[in-house]
């Protein structure tokens, strides 16, 4: 069986998205595209190979009897509209992350899923695809190594834009691990901090750089992340979880190791797009055989509203410096495992 997608929100990811699900992925089909501007949607019909063109028309596109699926690629002010018509038409909808901008509007979509009784909605926080992050979930999961009990992480980036903030640093860059650490040591978010301290030059007054972020999960994992956007030197992600039994740390993409001009050294990646290319394949991958069995596998709309609540929770301790509860409450039974 063919499922057949209608994708919402034609800009560049979109795009990247009708190319990956035309080329890469099997078994689906994009159908119809839909984008504010007709020019874009046009764009979007042609990569996909003649889809059909909706114009501002999120309710027509959700509702079209040919598409079986959506995919939802709008800037995230916009998911929460395509994402409940989805739900109200009864139709499985991939949303890029955020799922929404508000832990309130997010919540409202947890509660139209669960009010359907089926598992509808999909959030794209690609980083449990990535092969790295799946290594190291396979051990902790295999219980050889004992329980987690901390995790050092860090998130570097070469170099940021003036227009990019401190709030970013944990709705832009951080919010990857807020997912994927949670999901890794299979467990929720309780309290979260963030401590501000000597900036680097390269920052400017609106950002400050770097940030460490401590966040503790329910059964007192610890997970210190590191994030630091204007490093300089590379695109620099690692994992580190301590355990009982011994220590898991996850491997770095493959570079080959160089001697020359008296230098030992070792490439580090320079950008995300290299980074995790291959996990957004994945990804939707997994999407579609879901879809097709009316499953949802991936980061649900439970891990969309928790992770609004977790980053909200860290920029109020970016401005306070003080530990700040995650109020997520009790995970439903309908989001259980």
């Amino acid at each position: 069986m063919e499922l057949k997608i209608g994708l919402i929100g034609c800009g560049a990811i979109g795009r990247e998205h009708i190319k990956r699900l035309s080329g890469k992925v099997q078994g689906c089909k994009v159908v119809a595209v839909c984008d504010v501007f007709e020019e874009g949607a046009k764009k979007g019909a042609e990569l996909a190979g003649g889809a059909k063109v909706y114009v501002n028309d999120v309710t027509g596109i959700v509702n079209d009897p040919e598409v079986d699926a959506v995919v939802v690629t709008t800037p995230g002010f916009a998911h929460k509209e395509a994402v409940m018509a989805a739900i109200k038409a009864g139709k499985p909808v991939f949303t890029e992350k955020p799922m929404t901008t508000t832990a309130a509007d997010s919540k409202e979509i947890v509660e139209a899923e669960m009010a359907t009784g089926k598992h509808l909605v999909q959030v794209g926080f690609m980083r449990r695809y990535d092969k790295g992050y799946q290594q190291v979930k396979a051990l902790l999961d295999s219980g050889d190594f004992g329980k987690p009990l901390l995790c050092k992480c860090t998130h570097r980036n070469p170099e940021v834009g003036t227009d990019y903030n401190t709030p970013m640093a944990v709705h832009d860059t951080a919010i990857h691990e807020i997912d994927c650490m949670h999901w890794l040591v299979d467990d929720e978010w309780d309290s979260v901090q963030v401590i501000l301290g000597a900036d680097t030059k390269y920052t400017h007054p609106a950002l400050r750089d770097p940030q460490v972020m401590v966040m503790r999960t329910k059964k007192g994992v610890t997970i210190m992340l590191e994030v630091f956007v204007n490093c300089k030197f590379g695109y620099d992600i690692n994992c580190e979880v301590v355990c009982e039994d011994g220590v898991i740390h996850m491997p770095s993409p493959a570079f080959p190791t160089v001697r020359k001009d008296g230098n030992l050294s070792t490439p580090i990646e320079q950008s995300w797009i290299n980074r995790f290319i291959d996990s957004y394949d994945v990804e939707l991958q997994n999407w579609v055989d879901c879809a097709k069995k009316g499953v949802v596998e991936g980061p649900t709309a439970w891990d969309g509203y928790t992770a609004n609540l977790t980053a909200d929770a860290l920029v109020k301790s970016q401005e306070t410096g003080e530990i700040v509860k995650v109020e997520s409450g009790e995970k439903p039974a309908f989001y259980q495992n």
